[in-house]
Parts: C-alpha cells; sequence; structure tokens
C-alpha cells in the first residue's frame, strides 16, 4: 500500500469522509499521510458542510508510526534551524487545524485506540462518537516529547487545565464512560452502534441553517480568547449579518 492510498476520501453531496486506512498498523500515521490530509482540506469542496473522520479495522489510530521516530524524523528535525524546525512542524499541523475551520463541522468516529497523534485527530473535530471499547492517551511526554498537533489547546478548552494536565504527565488510557464524562467525548455506544450514531449526530447537524452554523462555530470558537465585552460585539455583529441575510432572501 502508498502512502496516498493510507488515507481514503469520499464526499457524498454535503458530508465529506476521511478515513485513515493501515488497519494492520493500527492506523498509524505518517508525515506523508499528514501531508495528503492537508491537501484534502485545502481542496475541499465549498458545498461541503460536515466532515466525518474515521480509522479503518479495530482501531482510529496507535498515533505516529514508531518507525518515522525510528527512521530519523527526530534526527532530522532536531537539525533545522528554529524558524525551518517549526515550519515544518507547522505543515504537519496543518493537516489537522483545517477541521477546526467555522464553515465546517466535523465529527471523529472513535474505535478501539486513539493515542497521540490519534487522539490529537480526534480532539482536532468538534465532536467525538466513541465505541465502548474506546481507550484514550496522550503518552507523549513518556518519551520526552510533547502534544504539537493542536493537542494541549484542545485538552484545556474540553477538560481544564489540570485535567489536562494529568493526562499528559501520566499518559494513562481514558475509556469511553470516563471520557464523556469528563467533556472529552460527545457520547459512547455499542461499537456495532457507532456508525448509526454518528449519522444521526451529521442528519442532526445539517439541519440547522448553514449560515446560522457557521456564525456561531465561529463565536463560540473565539469565545475563550475574547473578553466578555469582544464577544458581545461579535455576537452583534453576527445577529446583523444574519438578520440582513434573512431579510434579503424574503
Amino acid at each position: 500500500m502508498t502512502e496516498i492510498e493510507a488515507v481514503r476520501f469520499t464526499v457524498d453531496g454535503p458530508v465529506a469522509r476521511v478515513e485513515l486506512y493501515r488497519p494492520a498498523s493500527l492506523n498509524a500515521q505518517t508525515p506523508q499521510m499528514w501531508e495528503r490530509l492537508r491537501e484534502f482540506g485545502r481542496e475541499l469542496r465549498g458545498d461541503v458542510r460536515c466532515v466525518v473522520v474515521t480509522g479503518a479495522g479495530a482501531s482510529f489510530s496507535a498515533g505516529l508510526d514508531r518507525a518515522v521516530l525510528a527512521g530519523g524524523l527526530a534526527g532530522e528535525l532536531a537539525a533545522l534551524s528554529d524558524e525551518d524546525g517549526e515550519a515544518r512542524i507547522a505543515r504537519f499541523q496543518e493537516a489537522f487545524s483545517w477541521l477546526r475551520r467555522p464553515d465546517l463541522l466535523t465529527v471523529a468516529a472513535v474505535q478501539g485506540h486513539a493515542i497521540g497523534a490519534g487522539l490529537q485527530l480526534a480532539l482536532a473535530c468538534d465532536f467525538r462518537v466513541l465505541s465502548l471499547d474506546a481507550k484514550l492517551r496522550m503518552p507523549e511526554v513518556s518519551l520526552g516529547l510533547v502534544p504539537d498537533l493542536g493537542g494541549t489547546g484542545r485538552l484545556v478548552e474540553l477538560v481544564g487545565y489540570g485535567r489536562a494536565l494529568e493526562l499528559c504527565l501520566t499518559g494513562r488510557a481514558v475509556g469511553a464512560s470516563e471520557a464523556v464524562s469528563m467533556g472529552l467525548a460527545t457520547l459512547a455506544v455499542d461499537g456495532g452502534d457507532l456508525e448509526g450514531a454518528v449519522g444521526d449526530l451529521v442528519a442532526a447537524l445539517l439541519s440547522a441553517p448553514r449560515d446560522a452554523a457557521i456564525e456561531a462555530k465561529a463565536l463560540l470558537l473565539g469565545a475563550v480568547g475574547r473578553g466578555a465585552p469582544a464577544q458581545l460585539e461579535a455576537e452583534r455583529a453576527a445577529q446583523l449579518r444574519l438578520l440582513r441575510g434573512l431579510a434579503g432572501g424574503a
């Protein structure tokens, strides 16, 4: 299998589907797969409203393929200048960050393991639907590294600083029920019901008018970084845009 075949993309009307397809290695990720994800995000059709991210086989993703690190990626990055090294990692980050765009609603369907980069990919999505056998881990610190694909900020947003720090420093596994209770996941279902639950969620998300959904996501994405006056101002501006759009349509 080539690296191009290791990530599969389909588009059906307003819904795109991204599938990591290396089931024999529990969908372990490589920089080449990240480049494919980055390209797909950049080339995605404008009429797509929802993206579902899945992994083939028994697990969502076991994280970065250890063979990549053993093959010299760590040394290669360490040998670069600060500017070039950060630019290279920024390109990796773009493989995940497009899933946070305000014009898209994104859902991770997670079964089995979501470890390291696998968990960070799931965290990049707006929603995470887990099978009851799911195990989530962020073990980078135990390897002498840190999560660098957007996972640190998302963890703090979802579970708070203290819990995020505990998960990163211990690298412990979080089961599906605990993940839901701490806000790390949206819901957990039996494995056989995972596809149906994701389909129901996607249908509910698509029932919202697109312009209102985009404005709402943009407001919520920016809420943490804004002070109260700035958030109120952003709400006013968004509401006026929507009202004018409705009036023009009428």
